[in-house]
């Protein structure tokens, strides 16, 4: 499977700095013609490289032709626009490089006190969720952050499609965004998600207690073996913020099996979604 685009810059970015070891990056770039900043702009993936400016490079640092095969994969990924491009301007920083993860990770796992996860949410859903950001102020704005919102959805349908774990606390299927309607029809898709394969809801009772996620909610993703070391993702009011060294993975990770043992099972998780969209339909009906 190819890498997302901005992984792949990444990716090769890394191995490019690596190559260049001890060699100051002024004086390889004076060596190709370049400025420093197009080299730096490259090893920090903030750009493409064209196959024939790679070649130059890695001719530089001594890697034979037959030893480039993977490199040059990473560079023609790199160059390919991601889906997400055209709606950069409209999101917060860094939501590209989770999109990017997100794209490439096998398994999803999500403890969410507040709101359904956005791969759940239905378009009425979402859009309730967006209007009352912190950061958006304009009609426009809600609309492309909309569309991306129903667009990273698709990840759900890819080949292959990721696992999903989903740890709702039971206050989202009370909270009524959007309205006791838009509540309803959610936990509709909620009830449809948790049938599906590869997919496991579970809902954290209000008779838990106290339990490892109270502090936050928190997304783990995890790559295929040999790929990339899980990352944390943890939204705030200004952006998200990322979680990648080893000891504080762990963390979150023993967080998340602290949290499942206290859920219901997938099967009991069901029944309380059904039974909080029967209540909502016939408080709807009287």
């Amino acid at each position: 499977m190819a890498r997302p685009t901005s992984t792949a810059r990444r990716e090769l970015g890394n191995e490019l700095r690596r190559l260049r070891g001890d060699r100051r990056a002024a004086d390889v770039a004076t060596a190709l013609g370049w400025s420093e900043s197009k080299l730096s702009r490259i090893e920090t993936a903030h750009t493409g490289i064209s196959e024939a400016d790679l070649d130059r490079l890695l001719t530089a640092y001594g890697v034979r032709v037959e030893d480039r095969g993977r490199l040059r994969d990473l560079a023609r990924n790199g160059r390919v626009r991601a889906w997400w491009t055209p709606y950069r301007s409209s999101m917060p920083d860094p939501y590209d490089e989770y999109l990017a993860l997100e794209a490439e990770a096998v398994l999803i796992s999500e403890w969410e006190a507040q709101v359904v996860p956005g791969l759940l949410q239905t378009d009425e859903y979402a859009r309730a969720v967006i209007e009352v950001g912190a950061d958006v102020g304009d009609t426009e704005t809600i609309e492309r952050r909309l569309e991306v919102r129903m667009a990273r959805q698709g990840v759900l349908t890819r080949d292959p499609p990721p696992t999903l774990r989903i740890i709702l606390d039971e206050a989202v299927l009370h909270r009524a965004v959007g309205g006791q309607g838009v509540l309803h029809r959610q936990l509709g898709r909620l009830a449809e998600a948790s049938r599906q394969p590869g997919v496991e809801l579970l809902i954290l009772p209000f008779s838990a207690g106290a339990h490892a996620g109270q502090t936050e909610s928190f997304m783990v993703l995890e790559f295929g073996s040999g790929t990339r070391a899980p990352v944390v993702h943890i939204e705030g009011l200004t952006g998200g913020l990322f979680r990648v060294k080893p000891s504080e993975v762990e963390v979150y990770q023993d967080a998340l099996d602290d949290l499942r043992e206290r859920a219901l099972s997938a099967e009991e998780s069901r029944t309380v979604i059904a039974e909080r969209e029967e209540a909502i339909r016939w408080t709807a009906a009287t």
